[in-house]
């Protein structure tokens, strides 16, 4: 698998758009921005979620309320997000498939976006109909945020790991 992975990484890594935005000076930081933004619109909308599950923040506006009105940017950020990390993995792919901290980022990130977090906004409408939610929305909104913690320590990791 090892050998796979570094194989990928190398063909990827080589591939026309990666060494575009390997070599530019200012591609590299403007994809990183943008996923940066990506990366604060659905990070955000999800803590702002869980923080709501767990009882923090407006009294006036119940979870499942909160999480309709977040719902389309959470995935517009989600979709950025994706794009602008899948753009600067592909300039050094190579280096990130041996790379610790990104590969616990991605064991990590991957079930709980998949999972968890889908799982939690079909939930929260059941969940979130009073602005004092039931134990397990509490705990699966701790959940979440303890994820989201593990990932973004991985995430700011990853320059340090080697």
């Amino acid at each position: 698998m090892h050998d796979f992975l570094l194989t990928f990484g190398h063909w990827l890594q080589t591939r026309s758009f990666a060494l575009a935005i390997a070599q530019s000076d200012w591609v590299f930081p403007f994809v990183q921005a943008t996923h940066f933004v990506g990366l604060s619109l659905w990070v955000g909308t999800n803590v702002a979620l869980d923080l709501s599950l767990l009882g923090v923040g407006n009294k006036h506006q119940v979870p499942a309320r909160l999480s309709a009105a977040l719902f389309v940017w959470n995935w517009v950020g989600f979709a950025i997000a994706i794009t602008g990390g899948f753009l600067l993995f592909s300039s050094s792919a190579s280096m990130y498939v041996t790379n610790v901290a990104f590969l616990t980022k991605l064991c990590v990130l991957i079930p709980l976006a998949l999972v968890l977090h889908i799982f939690n906004q079909r939930k929260v409408q059941e969940w979130g109909l009073n602005p004092d939610p039931p134990s397990a929305a509490k705990l699966a909104g701790a959940m979440e945020l303890l994820l989201w913690l593990c990932v973004v320590t991985a995430a700011v990791s990853i320059p340090y790991a080697a």
